[in-house]
C-alpha cells in the first residue's frame, strides 16, 4: 500500500500548481517529512516502498526527481522548523506522516500540494472539510494504510 504514496504525490503536483513549464527544468521536486528518525526501521520500509513506487512510475532521484527528506525525531518543534523549510523550497508536492507532519505542513501552505499518511482523523484535524467530498486541491487524498508497508 506505501507504494500508492508516489502514486497520489504526483496526481497531486498535476493537480497543483505546474512549475515545471515556468521553471523550464525536468527535474520535479518532492518534500518528505517524517516525524521519526531517519534510523527507524518502519520508516525506512515507506521510504523504500516510496522510491520503489516512484521508480515503477518513471522517477529516479538524482535523473528526473528530487527529494528533500526531512525527519522530525520525535519532535513537534522539529517538525515545525522543518515543515518552514521544506514550503521555502517550493516543491512540487509534499508527502506528511503522520498527523504532527500533516498539521505542521498544514499550518504553512495552501498552495503546495500535500500527500498525508498515517493521519486518523483529518477532518477534526481541519486538514480537509469532509471525507465525502473532494478535498481542496492542495490536500489530494486521504489514504488508508495498513501498518505493515509491504
Amino acid at each position: 500500500m506505501a507504494s500508492m504514496l508516489p502514486l497520489a504525490a504526483f496526481s497531486a503536483a498535476r493537480r497543483g500548481r505546474s512549475r515545471r513549464a515556468h521553471k523550464g527544468d525536468s527535474v520535479r521536486r518532492v518534500g518528505w517529512l517524517m516525524s521519526t528518525s531517519e534510523r527507524d526501521s518502519e520508516s525506512q520500509l515507506w521510504l523504500g516502498a516510496f522510491r520503489e513506487g516512484l521508480q515503477k512510475l518513471g522517477w529516479a532521484e538524482g535523473r528526473n526527481l528530487r527529494i528533500d527528506y526531512r525527519w522530525g525525531g520525535g519532535s513537534i518543534e522539529r517538525m515545525r522548523t522543518y515543515a518552514v523549510e521544506l514550503v521555502a523550497l517550493k516543491p512540487d508536492v509534499i508527502l506528511g506522516a503522520p498527523s504532527s507532519a500533516a498539521v505542521a505542513l498544514h499550518r504553512e501552505t495552501r498552495t503546495i500540494p500535500v500527500v498525508f499518511a498515517q493521519v486518523a482523523d483529518p477532518v477534526g484535524l481541519g486538514l480537509v472539510e469532509s471525507l465525502p467530498r473532494r478535498p481542496a486541491a492542495s490536500r489530494l487524498k486521504f489514504l488508508e494504510l495498513r501498518a505493515d508497508p509491504q
